[in-house]
């Protein structure tokens, strides 16, 4: 019953935003699961990966994806059953399954307790993952911003629990990009100003997608935002190739 089960990065929304390599691997595939909150609504992911497939060929899995507080039941669970539905392609004759997530697999991927949880279900079978762009990278290209150059540093990270981090990651890193911070936008904007940093912070929201959204942070006023939302706050440069060491 082993096979191949491929991780693949379909980008932060925008169709043309998926590799070469991910459009022929997610043809080549059996059958490309799709993560959803529910059978009945599409995702993200399906939609993108519906620009380069035959739908038929496409199968809604349930994650608990906007569940918050570690390991919850409904997480464990959804990770069980979308293991279960891998295991069941391939009982049924399937050599590769894909799975399509937004961004790339191997970065706040619910890819990856998938991944752990089918090891344990089908001995022998392969994982393997197609890199996919970050909402990170679409943002900087659509907004005109250099991420990092010459020694800079990167920090990136969720602020599904909170701004602490965030607030110590402005005094300790040149380049900051915050995920999914639309529930705490307000805290993360007060840091950004005790920082000295929101004049140079831009703001993205459903990149590549109807309603696109990005803009200067400093000119977001306290309305509710996505929670797919995406901040960055570049390094502080004054010269040309003032970084480099």
């Amino acid at each position: 019953m082993s096979g191949r089960l491929v991780g693949i990065g379909v980008g932060p929304g925008d169709p043309e935003l998926v590799t070469v390599k991910a459009v022929r691997r997610l043809r080549e595939a059996d059958v490309v699961l799709v993560p959803v909150l529910a059978l009945d609504e599409p995702g993200r992911a399906e939609a993108t990966v519906r620009a380069h497939v035959d739908a038929a060929r496409i199968k809604r899995v349930v994650f608990a994806l906007n569940d918050r507080g570690g390991i919850t039941p409904r997480r464990a669970a959804a990770w069980d059953a979308a293991a279960r539905a891998v295991a069941g392609e391939f009982a049924a004759g399937a050599r590769t399954v894909a799975f399509a997530t937004i961004g790339d697999p191997n970065v706040y991927s619910t890819f990856t307790y998938l991944a752990q949880t089918v090891r344990e279900l089908v001995p022998g079978v392969e994982i393997e993952t197609v890199p996919g762009i970050t909402a990170m990278q679409d943002l900087a290209a659509r907004s005109g911003t250099v991420l990092v150059e010459g020694a800079e540093s990167l920090a990136l990270m969720p602020l599904t629990g909170g701004v602490a981090r965030f607030r110590d990651a402005l005094d300790r890193y040149d380049t900051v990009v915050a995920y999914k911070f639309g529930g705490v936008a307000e805290e993360v904007l007060a840091a950004l100003r005790e920082t000295g940093r929101l004049d140079d912070a831009v703001y993205g929201a459903r990149l590549g997608l109807a309603g696109e959204d990005v803009r200067p942070a400093r000119d977001l006023g306290g309305e509710p935002l996505p929670y797919l939302s995406t901040l960055i706050a570049p390094g502080r440069r004054t010269t040309r190739g003032g970084k480099l060491t």
